[in-house]
């Protein structure tokens, strides 16, 4: 285990020497303002971990018939690729929860406007204690989520009904407030970090080979090799900088590091599909404290040093007029922005955090082409909050 050990000894000489685990905790509590509140959080990771492994093959069954909107479980195999997918909690503080809401439950939806929910995924809790992170894969047909059951994270084909769950157990208790999942596009791996650090390793699984690597805590992954040996992670909070971790598999260290900060504070988009690409939005003060709005420029990021390359104008959007968070590419040139329409209101740190749940409104996703700056209107989706909203593919730092 020496590389593990040095590894994580790695890891912990690049962390910042603060706790912020309380207010990681509470920011996510209040996550239901309809502000932007950036968390800041450190990175600190010291334990090993044993390798168990899984492998299960659901059996078919039959589609029971259902009254016209009902929502059922997700089948044991024949389902068509997804659109997206959404986590529901029951008592929002205006309008109807869907019917047969289960709170924290993850539903999933096909491309054909079919809705299942996704009862092996553990739940999610609005306070932010307990988390349940889920992915899809950029073609729609796999996801990986935490199975309640198996006790750590599961990779499913939608198609086969085919189940394996990663090498490693992972207690609960190391999902944090805020966790991340990146899947890759064949299924192979799946990298998981979150927030707060505390004393638990991120990790990247390869299913096929049933091994693991530890990952530094705090960050996002945005971008993974097709082989799986080279990661690109970012962090937003308390600063913008980006981390490139290269040769994961083949040497006994688990890889050498690269980190380069940025000046200035942006959201960071998926790494491009030429495994360069790095696209981000600004986020600005909106006048109003505590409240963020998007930059009205697509911005290009170096991403072996940091700096800005260049800045694009968006047009078929207005950024300003919205909270726009960068997910993943839809093509070679075009990557995916998620917009809110922007609300702001004063924030009072003092106040109790509210006891409903948020609304669910209307999120739409744009393709934005990184060139040129038009955006054209992919899809509407109804959901409680940007990280209850899960489209296809690598994800971005929010």
């Amino acid at each position: 285990m020496t590389w593990l050990r040095d590894a994580l000894d790695d890891v912990a000489g690049n962390a910042p020497q603060v706790d912020l685990t309380e207010r990681t905790i509470e920011i996510r509590k209040r996550r239901r303002r309809r502000t932007t509140s950036l968390v800041a959080a450190a990175a600190v990771v010291a334990i090993a971990f044993g390798v168990t492994s899984a492998v299960r093959l659901q059996p078919a069954r039959p589609h029971p018939a259902v009254a016209p909107g009902t929502v059922t479980d997700l089948p044991a195999r024949g389902v068509g690729p997804l659109s997206h997918a959404f986590m529901t909690f029951c008592r929002p503080e205006r309008g109807k929860a869907p019917a047969g809401c289960v709170d924290g439950g993850w539903r999933v939806v096909t491309r054909g406007g079919t809705t299942y929910r996704v009862a092996q995924a553990r739940p999610g809790s609005t306070s932010g204690l307990r988390e349940s992170p889920l992915a899809i894969s950029r073609d729609g047909r796999k996801i990986a989520y935490y199975d309640t059951e198996a006790g750590t994270f599961a990779v499913r084909d939608l198609a086969s009904g085919r189940v394996i769950t990663a090498p490693t157990k992972v207690p609960t208790a190391w999902l944090g407030s805020i966790a991340h999942l990146l899947l890759s596009d064949d299924g192979r791996f799946l990298a998981f970090t979150k927030r707060p650090p505390l004393k638990d390793p991120a990790m990247l699984f390869d299913l096929r080979e049933r091994m693991a690597r530890p990952l530094p805590n705090g960050w996002n992954p945005i971008g993974l090799s097709p082989d799986g040996d080279t990661i690109t992670l970012a962090e937003y909070a308390p600063r913008t900088r980006l981390r490139t971790i290269t040769r994961l598999w083949q040497t006994s260290t688990a890889g050498n590091t690269a980190t380069v900060d940025v000046a200035g504070r942006y959201l960071v988009g998926a790494l491009g599909p030429d495994g360069n690409s790095v696209v981000a939005v600004e986020s600005v003060q909106a006048g109003i404290a505590g409240c963020l709005r998007s930059g009205a420029d697509l911005v290009h990021l170096d991403r072996k040093t940091g700096k800005v390359l260049r800045k694009v104008s968006v047009r078929g959007l207005s950024m300003t007029a919205n909270q726009v968070h960068l997910r993943g590419w839809t093509g070679p040139h075009e990557i995916t922005a998620l917009a809110k329409p922007l609300v702001c209101h004063e924030r009072d740190d003092d106040a109790p955090a509210p006891s409903l749940d948020p609304p669910y409104v209307p999120f739409t996703a744009y393709a934005v082409n990184v060139e040129t700056g038009q955006a054209r209107k992919l899809a509407t989706y109804t959901a409680q909050g940007f990280f209850h909203l899960v489209l296809p593919g690598f994800p971005g730092t929010l």
